[in-house]
């Protein structure tokens, strides 16, 4: 067995990098793989837990990330090609302007 705090390590940084560019960045494509990173981080710790502990849930969960942030991305892309092809900006301070 290796020592936990590599990999929770690893996932607290990649979570850290995520949330950074979530709060910081105005492009919506970098906004969206900051998520998927803050996804991947989460999945990491499901990952180590699941390996650590000798149970299946973790990797169960997983899955279930996977698919969820998939479909999040399909849809998510989806919009800012249509805003793109609308507005020739994918910036999010453009995005304020499509309220009703």
């Amino acid at each position: 067995m290796y020592p936990l705090i590599f990999p929770l390590a690893l996932a607290g940084i990649l979570f850290s990098i995520g949330v950074v560019g979530f709060l910081i960045r105005k492009n919506a494509i970098i906004v969206f793989m900051s998520l998927e990173l803050m996804f991947n981080a989460a999945n990491l710790v499901f990952i180590t837990f699941a390996n650590y502990f000798q149970n299946v849930n973790g990797q169960v969960i997983v899955i279930f990330i996977m698919t969820t942030a998939a479909a999040e991305v399909a849809v998510g892309l989806a919009l800012i090609v249509s805003i793109f092809r609308s507005r020739h900006s994918i910036s999010v301070d453009d995005l304020n302007k499509l309220k009703g």
